[in-house]
């Protein structure tokens, strides 16, 4: 019996908001560094951080505890 909203919902919607924003703040200390890279490997890197490291990994598990309270 569901007896009303869960708790996971807001506390995982916020730890996403913090990851989004530690990463952002990586990227941003980082792009002096990666700014000098050839275009194809900026490329690279963004994609594999942006998507991988930051969506893929994390998501999966974090969006499975919000709907079902277990990690896998």
């Amino acid at each position: 019996m569901n007896t009303g909203p869960s708790w996971r919902k807001p506390v995982g919607m916020l730890a996403i908001l913090a990851m989004i924003t530690i990463w952002v703040v990586l990227v941003a200390t980082l792009s002096g560094w990666v700014g000098n890279w050839h275009w194809v490997l900026q490329l690279a890197f963004y994609l594999f951080t942006g998507i991988v490291w930051l969506w893929i990994l994390p998501m999966r598990r974090m969006l499975l505890w919000m709907e079902t309270g277990r990690w896998r």
